[in-house]
């Protein structure tokens, strides 16, 4: 056996380690690279960041690399779990670590310079914040410059028409946002995408920012903001408990058919993005409004996700993978084009209804009763 041979044997046996089987960096499954620097094990695509950071760059394939037996023993005493837990010590709650999911490999370096902006960020105020951003418009679909504003102290994010404007053209409060970035819905790599509640009605805004640091920077003070807001709120909670309603993905995003609420009327083919316990449809993905949203409760109230439509219901349409929803109000049909998005669909369902409901969830159910357009 070779010296090379039997690097690369030693590799594959730590990779076999938990935590070294996904990227160190954005979570990918199967990391490609190692970090002769780090000691971490990163995918492709993050090991070009890597390359572009000084001091940090030395990195090296591990099928195809040669590898010194120091460099195998230094990977061996390190690994993705133990040097992160050392690399992001620092980070405060607020702070989000971009995924895989979050961006196209093209781009990888808008969200994923981690080694970088982890430094950087616990040493800037994340909590208010003042500057100039692309807002897509409500109504023409142009994107155009807006100030916004965000404000701890008011727990509001504003933004304004023109840079010297007086009155905001929208004040949003930061308890009611969630926030995803969006790169392939807004066609913009440092595309993010910000859902909130005006008037008890959800309501989405697009924007971005040339600069892949400075979107970044906007989202991570939006959830520090709102970190602010539910400590006062809910003053006994833990940190670990209140890292899971800050912004964050939405489950789950794609087009399904469904039909009206007298199940007579044809299916129409629909944007749905499922947030957690509300399941939203639009015309177009990148619609201002829902046009309807049905409220997913726990099972033991009366919520049920089956497969298929009820028998004797009136379908001409062409997707053929039914799914109904029972609500203590009504039921929902929906179809989808295939089988995988079906059952996949019905995965994320089930998750949210098997899921106990927070007195924070029954307030929301009591205030936003299933509503549906066309």
């Amino acid at each position: 056996m070779t010296e090379n041979e039997r690097a690369a044997r030693t590799l594959k046996h730590v990779l076999q380690k938990p935590g070294n089987g996904s990227c160190a960096d954005c979570g990918a499954d199967n990391p490609e690279c190692g970090s002769c620097s780090l000691g971490v094990f990163i995918c492709l695509g993050c090991s070009g960041v890597h390359r572009s950071i000084p001091d940090l760059g030395k990195v090296k394939s591990l099928r195809l690399s040669h590898w010194e037996d120091s460099e195998v023993q230094f990977m061996s005493e390190r690994g993705n779990d133990a040097m992160n837990a050392v690399y992001e010590a620092a980070l405060p709650v607020y702070y989000y670590k971009p995924t895989h999911r979050d961006f196209n490999l093209a781009d990888r370096p808008a969200l994923q310079s981690q080694k970088i902006t982890q430094i950087c960020l616990t040493k800037t105020n994340l909590c208010s914040r003042d500057g100039m951003l692309m807002k897509r418009g409500r109504d023409n679909g142009q994107f155009l410059n807006r100030r916004f504003i965000l404000s701890l102290r008011d727990g509001t994010l504003k933004y304004y028409t023109k840079l010297d404007a007086k009155v905001p053209k929208a004040v949003i409060k930061v308890d009611t946002i969630n926030a995803c970035f969006q790169p392939d819905k807004i066609g913009n790599p440092n595309g993010l995408q910000i859902t909130y509640l005006r008037d008890n009605i959800t309501r989405n805004i697009f924007i971005y920012h040339d600069s892949s640091r400075e979107i970044v920077e906007w989202f991570n003070c939006i959830r520090a903001a709102q970190l602010h807001y539910l400590k006062v709120a809910f003053p006994g909670a833990t940190d670990a408990e209140l890292k899971p309603k800050l912004p964050r993905s939405f489950l789950k995003e794609g087009y399904m058919e469904k039909t009206g609420p007298r199940q007579t009327e044809g299916f129409k083919k629909r944007w749905f993005t499922l947030d957690h316990r509300r399941l939203m449809y639009f015309r177009d993905p990148l619609d201002a409004f829902a046009k309807g949203e049905v409220f997913l409760g726990h099972r033991d109230h009366g919520y049920h996700v089956t497969i298929g439509l009820p028998a004797g219901t009136h379908y001409s349409g062409t997707w053929q993978y039914g799914i109904t929803i029972e609500t203590p109000d009504r039921s929902f049909l929906f179809t989808c084009e295939t089988d995988t998005e079906q059952k996949d669909w019905m995965s994320h369902f089930n998750a949210v209804m098997n899921t106990r409901m927070s007195p924070q969830e029954y307030t929301e159910k009591i205030l936003k009763h299933e509503h549906e357009g066309d």
